[in-house]
Order: structure tokens, then sequence, then C-alpha cells
């Protein structure tokens, strides 16, 4: 460009040296130099003149010829036009590729633009949902008009996927996980997870109807053997007839844990709620706990702020409350110190146990809440746990839109805290 500019420079400078020697030989050089200025304006229109035509014409014809830095500037537009082109071939290979691909996936796939609109899906997403080619530009909502779908769409929270039943096939059931891109548009991945909810609900009403089922018997068993140790009289069966009490007493308590899960699992959240006031709550959670804290000589202490409450339901929440205090006495050695506080700060209700006990690496605590999940093998068979505490902990709280958090040092201790919502308004 900076050549041709040069090239246009000694291009006037010539064609005013001319101007200037006609001008001088005809004794009109102001008129002379007018008429070569209008005669160079008039050849800069006739180029911008043919550049406009090839450009509103054929691109595919080269461009006009032409020298000096009228010639760079159609060079460097028709060097441009084909670089665009095979840039745009590119992408248009990436979009196919793209296409082609997400076609593949067994997982429908939906693009909307910034208002929600349908703006692409893929054979998958048509297939699960029914949607034509007269749909584009239409909003999803449309389509999907399940309650539980709008509230998460207009939310705006998509941390967590959302599982529905299909719109179009009621017997499916159908998982959406939204993710924001670009300006505000959005991606939406279906996925059928029948056949997962089908085997989720069959290990639920396993669970359930096995716990139930055991119950039964394993109370007749624990009869006879109580029965059997009152009357024992031969010393060599006192400790098997203990063991086997211990073991027995064990399972029961693993049954009723399994039962509690399986409630949580089963029944809506919502369920029976009412204003729980925390601190009465706490208080019985803690005279309980003391009827085993007291046996290892252990200072259990409780430091509430009065008169708080929250929405819930009493029988789950104290099932948490005590499951934490239960679990920290457990790991907690004896002489050993346990704390459990509630307080609020802004809009959270906060309650914690802590403790001085013999604490776990941080690297379990993601895993904690899992069913039966052992920090070490020994660690539930040496204090009775049943491994399901925790996670009993986590289906509530959840269901009280809450959570548990969790910190450890090894040899320090613990504290497990639940964060609570200050729901302040009462129930209608």
């Amino acid at each position: 460009m900076l050549q041709g500019f040069n090239a246009e420079l000694k291009r006037l400078a010539v064609i005013f040296i001319i101007a200037v020697i006609i001008g001088m030989l005809i004794d009109q050089l102001a008129w002379t130099l007018v008429l070569f200025a209008f005669w160079y304006i008039g050849w800069c229109l006739w180029q911008m003149l043919r550049l406009n035509i090839w450009l509103n014409g054929s691109r595919k014809s080269q461009p006009p010829e032409a020298t000096g830095l009228w010639g760079d500037v159609f060079d460097a537009i028709y060097h441009l036009q084909r670089r665009q082109k095979r840039e745009k071939k590119n992408l248009q290979a990436v979009i196919n590729r793209v296409q082609e691909t997400t076609s593949a996936l067994k997982d429908g796939v939906i693009l909307l633009d910034w208002r929600g609109y349908l703006d692409w899906w893929n054979p998958a997403a048509q297939r699960l949902l029914g949607f034509y080619n007269s749909d584009q530009g239409q909003s999803v909502i449309n389509f999907i008009r399940h309650p539980r779908f709008v509230d998460y769409f207009e939310a705006g929270d998509y941390s967590e996927p959302l599982d529905i039943p299909s719109p179009r096939f009621p017997d499916k059931r159908l998982q959406f996980q939204i993710t924001r891109f670009g300006k505000n548009e959005r991606l939406i991945v279906v996925r059928d997870i029948t056949q997962i909810y089908h085997l989720e609900q069959m290990r639920k009403d396993f669970v359930a109807n096995v716990s139930h089922e055991l119950r039964t018997p394993l109370t007749v068993i624990s009869g006879y053997l109580e029965t059997m140790a009152d009357n024992n009289k031969t010393p060599t069966w006192d400790k098997p007839l203990e063991q086997m009490q211990q073991q027995s007493k064990r399972m029961s308590l693993l049954i009723n844990d399994l039962i509690m899960l399986s409630k949580l699992e089963t029944t809506d959240t919502g369920f029976n709620q009412k204003r729980v006031e925390l601190e009465p709550l706490l208080q019985t959670v803690k005279s309980e706990a003391a009827v085993l804290s007291d046996e290892k000589q252990q200072t259990l202490t409780l430091e509430c702020t009065p008169k708080l409450s929250i929405i819930g339901n009493e029988k789950e929440l104290h099932s948490a409350f005590s499951n934490l205090v239960v679990n920290a006495v457990k790991y907690t050695p004896e002489g050993g110190k346990i704390a459990m506080r509630l307080w609020r700060s802004g809009p959270r209700i906060y309650y914690s146990v802590s403790d001085n006990g013999v604490g776990f690496d941080a690297k379990h605590i993601p895993h904690l809440t899992e069913r039966f999940y052992r920090v070490d093998a020994s660690r539930n068979s040496g204090t009775g746990g049943t491994g399901l505490g925790l996670a009993i902990v986590k289906h509530v709280l959840l269901r009280h839109d809450a959570e548990l958090q969790i910190n450890s040092e090894v040899g320090k201790g613990s504290v497990f805290t639940c964060v609570l919502p200050a729901n302040d308004t009462t129930l209608s």
C-alpha cells in the first residue's frame, strides 16, 4: 500500500510539472492548473466508479486493472475477499462437523437465543420432544410446560440438572441440563434417564421392603437372645451370647436407619412441616446424647441464640441434629469435649457440632455423606456405627434447602455445620 501511495505522489508530481510547463507556454498557468486538477479528480471518480461496479457485480471476476494507489486498493480488497471466502469455508466445515457430531448423539441438544427462543436442535431432541421445523423461533416454554421446568428455566440457576416426566411420552423420564454461553444464549442437553430412574425406584422399593421385612424376624431373634442370656447358667456361653446381642442391636440400628432413609427418599419435600423452635429441640438432642457422653466422661455443652425457629419437619430435623452429636460422641475419646452451637447470621441459621476427637484427612470430606463410606475399615465396626448417619443428615438438609459444611484436621477434631435458611414467614 505504501508503494502505491508513493507511485500516486509521483503521478501527481508529473501532472503538476506538465501543467506548469503548458500553462507557462500558453501564458495561462492558473487555468491550466485548474483544468488538470479537474482532470485528476475526474480520473479518481472513474476509478471509484469501477470499484463500485466490481463490488456490486460478480465477486468471482478479477479486479479492474489499475496502477498506483488504486491498483493497491483493488488488489487489497480482492485478497481480503479471497481470505474471507477461505475463512467462511473453514467455518462452515466446522459448523457442519459440529452438526454431524451432535446429530450422532443419543442425547438431545437444543440451542436457544438470548430470548429463550428455539434456534437449533439435533435429531435426538426432535425425537424426545417432538419439535418441527416450523417451531424454530418460538419459546422453549411453549413446548416444555412442566411447572418445575418453567421455574428452573426462569430462575437462572443451572448448577444442578432437572429431572421431570417427558412432555411427549408420559412413561419416560428426562433430565435437562442448561448451560449459558455467548450473549446470554443457552444450550440445553436433554437425556433420557428412564432406565436409570426405574432402577433407582426399584432400589428404593427394595431397601424399603427388605428393611421392613427384616424388622420382625430380627425382633424375634433379639427377644430370644435376651431370654437365653438371662437364663444362661453356662459361663462358656456368656461371650457368644453377648456378641450375638451386640450384632443384633447393630443390625436393628442399621435397619432403622435404612427405613429412615427410605422415608426421606419416598415422601415429598414439605411433608408434615411446621414452625419448629430450635432451642427446645436441641435441648432434647443434648439430653439424649448426654447418656452416651457420660459413659465416656466427655464434656457436652450447648450454646443457643434464643427464639430461633425454622419451617421444617421436626422429626427429620431431630434425626439430623442428633446424628451429628452422636457421631461426635462416638469418635471423640474419653474425657473429650463436644460443643453444640446455634446462632443466626443474616438470612441463615447455623447449627454446628465441634469436637476434639480423632479427626480425618480433608480428602475424605466429599465422600462422608455417601452411604456406608468409611474413613478406615475399622471405624464403624469399632464404634457400632451403621455408616448411614451422615447420609441421613444430607437428605434431611436437602429437603430443607440447607447444606452441610465439614471441616476437620487429623488429631485436632472436626466441625460439622448445618446452614439453614431463616425462613421468617409463617406457614399458610
